[in-house]
């Protein structure tokens, strides 16, 4: 049998171990949930609750657009796990696989490889998984070289002190060539990532000309690359046309049933035989279900995900509940049957609570209740005062769907701590300018020490690397 995870007194063992994998939407609601129900149980030491998840913290991801743009701090766009969940266990670290027949899961933490004990093995009663998505990628020369991604805060930071530096190389060069690559922007996709980052941070980018001598708004060109006919599909056909038109308002190109061939040597060329120089290629093209999920001996749909039922509960797998983007869960609402629920945000959030729910009925007897949600519709920014919504029904642009998607968002980031932060930054952003410096350093912190020290960067050393560098290449 495999050891017992440490932390626990030696010779004990809760009655119930609830392990929860993923501290994103899904995971972090469940938990908390878990743990409002279960509060006494886990103070007496009869119940625990394990939390491993990559990072401390939750990502709230519809904010991204804005913290990439300087509305919001990116300290607000994340919730610190051990503040909130404070009955809880958190685990920083990563699920290498999961035995359900023997209950037990495999997880790497930051001490793994330090302390040279390998894997640690965590028995658990009931399991939760909740791991996410990654990026979904295809096999495009030069991506992995040269793409950058929007899925995390520190991408969405790092991608806006990427965009203010390129309007700086693009400032100093006396190459046409490099400044015009510098000021080329393509996003690759058209769903709510791509296009409210292109917009937010277009927004942003208009803004911050105006402090460069010689950088014009119209200098700047922004291109946004779709595979299907249509953008924002989950705003409708209507908004999404709309969308397409304020977008090409803005002076920005929609290129439509158009493909990313290849984008080697800092190229982006498109299907349509387009070829543009650029330094900036931001892939946001859809997302697939984590990895991990292959390494369980789990059931699996033909997309990766987790069969279950509408109780979210693993199918024909008693004990393993699953939901978010690595559930593929059957839309009780939907009219043709065999459809699944979408992985997004809205449905994450109520899967969470079904779920706390059912598995604490399970602990206790009691019926499960299946999860049924009827999509209600989407919000989407377009950038500072300008949106679109399909709600109920009902169709806003421009400046009251701007509001609608604020408003919504803001009463669903989790606590009240985030909330009244949030609501502050967005009061002061409209009282005074917005702020446009680039913290670019901050992604090699020690470069200037070692710099000083006669590190990396001296004569016969290794180079510091820069904002742009590719990865570092062998000495010939």
């Amino acid at each position: 049998m495999a050891p017992d995870f440490r932390g626990t007194t030696p010779g004990t063992r809760p009655g119930v171990r609830i392990l929860v994998v993923g501290g994103g939407y899904v995971g972090m609601y469940t938990a908390l949930r878990l743990q409002r129900r279960l509060k006494q149980r886990l103070k007496s030491g009869d119940a625990e609750i394990v939390v491993v998840t990559p990072e401390p913290y939750m990502t709230y991801q519809p904010f991204l657009p804005e913290a990439a743009a300087g509305s919001i701090s990116p300290r607000h766009v994340v919730v610190p796990l051990r503040r909130v969940l404070k009955h809880c266990t958190i685990v920083i670290g990563e699920v290498q696989r999961v035995d359900h027949a023997g209950r037990t899961a495999t997880v790497t933490t930051l001490a793994s490889a330090e302390d040279g004990t390998g894997g640690l093995d965590i028995v658990y009663d009931e399991i939760v998984l909740a791991p996410g998505s990654v990026s979904r990628t295809l096999p495009i020369p030069g991506l992995a070289e040269s793409g950058i991604g929007f899925k995390t805060v520190e991408e969405a930071i790092g991608l806006r002190n990427h965009v203010i530096e390129q309007m700086d190389i693009a400032s100093a060069t006396r190459d046409p060539g490099i400044r015009d690559a510098a000021l080329t922007f393509v996003f690759v996709g058209g769903g709510y990532a791509g296009v409210e980052a292109l917009a937010e941070l277009e927004d942003m980018a208009r803004y911050t000309s105006r402090y460069y001598h010689n950088i014009k708004a119209t200098d700047l060109k922004w291109i946004l690359v779709e595979a299907s006919g249509r953008i924002l599909p989950e705003v409708g056909d209507a908004m999404g046309k709309y969308a397409i038109r304020e977008l090409r308002g803005r002076n920005i190109d929609v290129r439509l049933d158009t493909r990313l061939d290849s984008c080697e040597d800092r190229v982006a060329v498109l299907s349509d035989g387009s070829r543009f120089p650029t330094r900036t290629l931001v892939w946001t093209a859809g997302v697939k279900p984590a990895p991990l999920l292959a390494a369980t001996d789990l059931p699996l749909t033909e997309r990766g995900r987790l069969r279950c039922t509408a109780t979210l509960a693993v199918d024909g797998r008693p004990h393993a509940w699953a939901a978010g983007d690595a559930a593929a869960v059957p839309d009780l609402t939907a009219a043709e049957p065999g459809r699944e629920t979408a992985p997004n945000a809205q449905h994450a959030v109520r899967q969470a609570a079904v779920l706390a729910e059912n598995v604490l009925a399970a602990l206790e007897g009691r019926p499960l209740k299946e999860y049924r949600h009827a999509y209600v519709g989407s919000v989407a920014s377009l950038g500072l005062h300008k949106g679109v919504a399909h709600v109920y029904g009902r169709k806003l642009k421009g400046y009251p769907a701007w509001l609608m998607h604020r408003v919504y968002h803001l009463s669903r980031v989790p606590t009240f701590n985030r909330k009244a932060r949030v609501l502050a930054e967005w009061t002061l952003a409209g009282l005074f300018k917005r702020e446009i410096v680039s913290l670019g350093s901050l992604e090699h912190p020690r470069a200037e020490f070692a710099l000083a020290a006669g590190g990396p960067g001296t004569p016969g050393g290794p180079a510091v690397p820069r904002e742009g560098d590719g990865p570092p290449k062998a000495a010939d």
